[in-house]
């Protein structure tokens, strides 16, 4: 669905219709073949919500976080536009970090109870009660935080909260705790990868859940796919070294950074 209205002014671009209404800010509904992670290639709706915690400088779904914008969406329509596309029996929740708006678990219930599989994309800072098949969680690194130098806005007003809230242990482990998981890591430079094993050990130290080396993936930065050809073999050979999970960006490869693709 093509964005038609523009979000309030606010980080989590939470503005309403109806108040009382159950609803969310959707950013974009389409099908598409899934480009990351354990399910890459399967087909899938993607509901996009706007609104974001966090300022990765350089998020991929710029029109959900630095300048969100947003049609609102009722939960019924949402499901009777995710069930018009009758070939596709997984749905992916995506932003933004869907997890900030509590009505997204009515989404991922109902879904669930007419039969599909849904992934929730999140960046692992808040953890809701909901029926998640798969949790992909992508903890943001050092290197997400929008400086003066990489803020794509170029103030760096963002670059303390983001650093300040990019990591949330607690949320982390419970996520992990309580859904089948993968932890999906952008890496923008080889040197990523000692904060990357930092942090998966600190998780694992606080949940009794396995994490397997398999459920740890790479993925290279880029939001072009010229961007991601200079740095995906770089990126392939740290997942190979340190037994990690390469992911392909498959969504980029096949159509850039067209929208809703």
């Amino acid at each position: 669905m093509p964005v038609n209205a523009e979000a309030e002014p606010g980080e989590d671009a939470r503005t309403e219709v109806d108040p009382d209404a159950a609803g969310l800010p959707v950013n974009e509904l389409f099908c598409s073949l899934q480009g990351e992670g354990k399910l890459a290639g399967v087909p899938s709706v993607f509901v996009r919500t706007s609104g974001c915690n966090l300022r990765c400088w350089f998020c991929d779904s710029y029109h959900t976080s630095w300048e969100p914008t947003h049609a609102w969406m009722g939960i019924e329509a949402i499901v009777d536009e995710v069930t018009s596309h009758d070939r596709a029996e997984h749905v992916v929740i995506t932003g933004g970090e869907p997890l900030i708006h509590e009505d997204v678990v009515t989404l991922v219930d109902t879904l669930g109870d007419q039969g599909y599989h849904v992934t929730v994309e999140t960046n692992g800072t808040v953890h809701r009660d909901a029926a998640i098949d798969l949790a992909s969680i992508s903890p943001k690194l050092a290197s997400s935080t929008p400086t003066p130098a990489r803020d794509p806005k170029g103030d760096g007003e963002w670059r303390e909260r983001h650093e300040a809230r990019r990591i949330d242990l607690d949320a982390l482990a419970r996520l992990v705790e309580d859904y089948p998981t993968q932890l999906k890591f952008v890496v923008t430079d080889p040197s990523d990868l000692d904060e990357i094993t930092d942090l998966v050990d600190r998780v694992r130290e606080r949940t009794s859940a396995r994490i397997r080396n398999g459920d740890v993936l790479l993925m290279p930065e880029g939001r072009t796919e010229a961007e991601i050809t200079g740095n995906r073999g770089t990126v392939a050979d740290l997942a190979m070294e340190h037994g990690y999970r390469y992911t392909p960006r498959l969504h980029v490869n096949l159509w850039n950074d067209e929208a809703g693709r």
